[in-house]
């Protein structure tokens, strides 16, 4: 009977997760079935474990089985308590930790699962292909040291786990704060003397409701303003849900300066999209708030248009356009016709944040851009970048995913910053925090 209510439970609870979900943060919904191959995943580690965690002292047993179902628990929590409290009125720092150690735990349990799935792999060929009579497999057994091959995965597979749990707090708390400034020189051929050595500051991504402290930031601002660049680039995604996120960070941003000042577009977090807003109105004062937010703070918002800027006898067009992204879930608001009009220069520069949109809109169309910044793909946030060696699952999404891309047909140069800041995941593996320091020569 036990048994019986623990297979209608499950199913259950499953379906409700997806109805909360869907009502608090509705752009994740599309998502959910991966939220359920997890927890499936979960109780398929737990069904192999739990006979061993019920065989020790109760007082063991329950702290066990207690830590191992604590981030289903939390992220239960997160979910009915999103229902009555918006997240978008949770303390940043809280919820940013609260999610992260849910999604660590997860994370940490998938190499157990793995080593599991091919224990039982191994299960399944033994007794289909019996090739030694049962003596001779006892006897074989027996010289093994007490130790079979599933038990052998088993541990190996535990003991990844905990070195994969390590590594991911070392990544939410030493990496994730650990900034890279990429210095890299762009050959424009069409670029003027007049702007030759010009310097400009890439800055991508900063996700502000995800940041802890306020200290690393202002550490960021100082490296950044310690280049003296001409122009600083923001390509979008200043925060993860909400404009407020951005206000404890004002005064710091506020700080940031160049010769030819401060430019940013939209990313597709900017615009509120992300969580369930009680009307119409109070989502478009959301992104009035953004928009004072920019003025305040003397950043140029370009939303679908360009600024020329004149040297001597030469010209050069920043062009910014909103957001615009291939894949279905994120809007498609960017014009590059709308953006282009009037930008007669020598060489043109545009700004967006989704690579995708150079490589579906800017390349096939051949427009007439030099150099497009994007940032967006955070470089998955993990990864491996050596000298030999770069490689993140997020070119298993995006064919251009970190650093400098030339199309084949073209002098069209594309660039995607690895970003500043973080979202889902609070920590950086091997794709560290980027500050682009760009120096244009002819």
């Amino acid at each position: 009977m036990k048994s019986k209510y623990y297979y209608v439970l499950w199913p259950l609870v499953l379906i409700a997760g997806y109805f909360l979900i869907y009502y608090t943060l509705p752009k994740y919904s599309g998502q959910y079935f991966f939220f359920v191959v997890m927890i499936l995943a979960d109780l398929y580690l737990w069904s192999s474990i739990k006979k061993q965690v019920f065989n020790y002292k109760h007082w063991l047993t329950i702290t066990l089985s207690s830590l191992y179902w604590m981030p289903f628990v939390l992220m239960a929590t997160f979910a009915i308590g999103a229902a009555f409290v918006p997240i978008t009125d949770w303390n940043d720092p809280f919820r940013t930790y609260y999610l992260g150690f849910i999604f660590v735990f997860y994370v940490a349990k998938l190499l157990p699962i793995l080593f599991l799935l091919l224990a039982d792999f191994i299960r399944v060929i033994d007794r289909m292909f019996i090739l030694v009579k049962k003596e001779k497999r006892q006897e074989l057994n027996e010289k093994t040291e007490g130790i079979s091959r599933s038990k052998f995965l088993g541990y190996l597979g535990f003991l990844s786990g905990g070195l994969m749990l390590g590594t991911m707090f070392t990544g939410m708390f030493k990496w994730v704060y650990q900034f890279n400034v990429v210095n890299q020189k762009i050959r424009l051929p069409n670029l003027p003397s007049s702007f030759n050595g010009l310097k400009i500051v890439q800055i991508s991504d900063m996700h502000l409701g995800s940041w802890t402290s306020a200290k690393p930031l202002q550490q960021a601002v100082d490296m950044i303003n310690a280049t003296k660049p001409d122009l600083i680039l923001f390509t979008g995604d200043l925060v993860n849900f909400a404009t407020k996120e951005a206000f404890r960070f004002e005064e710091i941003l506020n700080q940031l300066s160049a010769k030819m000042g401060v430019y940013s577009i939209m990313g597709n977090h900017d615009y509120g999209d992300y969580v369930k807003w009680p009307s119409v109105q109070a989502k478009q004062a959301n992104l009035t708030a953004l928009y004072d937010l920019f003025n305040r703070m003397g950043w140029k918002l370009m939303s679908n248009e360009n600024q020329v800027f004149e040297n001597g006898s030469g010209k050069l067009a920043l062009i910014g356009v909103e957001n615009w992204g291939a894949n279905p879930r994120f809007p498609k608001y960017g014009n590059i016709e709308k953006a282009m009009e009037g930008a007669e220069a020598d060489v043109k520069i545009l700004m967006t944040h989704d690579p995708t949109h150079w490589e579906e809109v800017i390349v096939p169309n051949k427009y007439d851009i030099d150099l497009s910044l994007s940032g967006h793909t955070h470089g998955f946030q993990f990864g491996i970048e050596t000298p030999g060696i770069k490689w993140s699952p997020a070119q298993w999404m995006y064919k251009r995913w970190a650093g400098l891309y030339k199309d084949d047909t073209s002098d069209r140069l594309l660039y995607v910053n690895r970003g500043l800041g973080v979202i889902g995941y609070p920590g950086r593996i091997g794709i560290l925090p980027e500050i682009t320091v760009f120096e244009l020569t002819t």
